[in-house]
């Protein structure tokens, strides 16, 4: 049996976490680097080595993953990567940014003759901890076929077509699960509003047309009004516009997403770190002069 590659994972945060600690567990020699050192420490406790530097960190690696904030900090930590990675070495990219912006580090690393894939990511923290994320995976067969045991250990890969397409695959997955989630709030409030007992009307449409992972997790999360973090508001704001970033380039008008956009933005200056169920608040908020909320339990976040 072939010995695994030599891993280094670049990013260790709510997501970076609990996947760099499957890969560990899984066997893969692991190298952990973060900018807050201290985030990256508990990774040492199951194997991995917590480097001190970028450059200790990828020297000697086969495969890079970065899990980053947001493309311009992708494209800056490329950039200082770039002296120390050597022809053969495969940059993985399982943040979520602009298509233009992964198609711009895959060019800066053909230049050093390094391949490159953007694989952006969904299913949040829980998925990360369970190995089911959805990967959505852009670059070439050969290097999807060098990934795809990696990636496996972390959950479920597929190839949606070359370098950018990971990210327009993750943009349509996060424009379905923004738009469900502000329908869900609407619904529960509705409910509320109408007399119904919103528990017992999200029970009673599962299994329907309705049904969906939304109504099931966000739907009970906004039941308990419990918005501590997981898919963070920040973030969907963030993937919303990159999303009609993504619109604009194709010459498309995208008329609900950019509804969807304004919800979350709105939200941005007093709950960016909530929980992306926290859609509720904004729905709440236009309607507080009615005096209507959903249940009568406190905010946790």
């Amino acid at each position: 049996m072939s010995e695994k590659p030599v891993i280094a994972f670049i990013g260790i945060g709510l997501m970076g976490l609990p996947m760099a600690t499957r890969l560990v567990k899984a066997g893969y020699p692991l190298r952990a680097w973060n900018r807050t050192r201290k985030k990256a420490l508990p990774l040492a406790d199951v194997g991995a080595t917590v480097a001190s530097t970028l450059k200790e960190a990828i020297q000697g690696a086969d495969i890079v993953i970065t899990m980053l904030e947001a493309g311009p900090v992708v494209i800056n930590v490329v950039k200082q990567m770039l002296p120390d990675l050597v022809a053969g070495m495969l940059v993985i990219d399982m943040s979520s940014t602009k298509q233009s912006e992964a198609r711009q580090v895959g060019k800066l690393l053909a230049a050093k003759q390094v391949a490159f894939m953007d694989a952006p990511v969904s299913g949040g923290v829980v998925g990360a901890e369970a190995g089911t994320l959805a990967i959505m995976a852009g670059g070439s067969k050969e290097d999807f076929a060098r990934a795809e045991p990696v990636f496996k250990v972390m959950g479920r890969p597929t190839l949606v077509g070359p370098v950018g397409s990971g990210q327009i695959a993750k943009l349509c997955n996060q424009l379905i699960v923004g738009g469900t989630v502000a329908i869900v709030a609407e619904a529960m409030l509705l409910a509320q509003a109408g007399g119904a007992d919103p528990a017992a009307m999200r029970q009673a449409i599962r299994g329907g047309f309705a049904e969906s992972r939304i109504l099931e997790l966000h739907g009970q999360r906004m039941l308990d009004r419990d918005f501590r973090p997981g898919g963070q508001i920040k973030s969907q704001a963030k993937d919303h516009a990159n999303i009609l970033a993504a619109a604009e380039d194709a010459g498309l008008i995208l008329p609900l997403t950019e509804m969807v956009a304004d919800l979350f933005n709105g939200l941005l200056e007093d709950y960016a770190t909530a929980d992306q169920a926290a859609a509720l608040l904004a729905v709440e908020w236009v309607n507080h002069e009615k005096g209507i909320r959903l249940g009568t339990g406190e905010d946790k976040f």
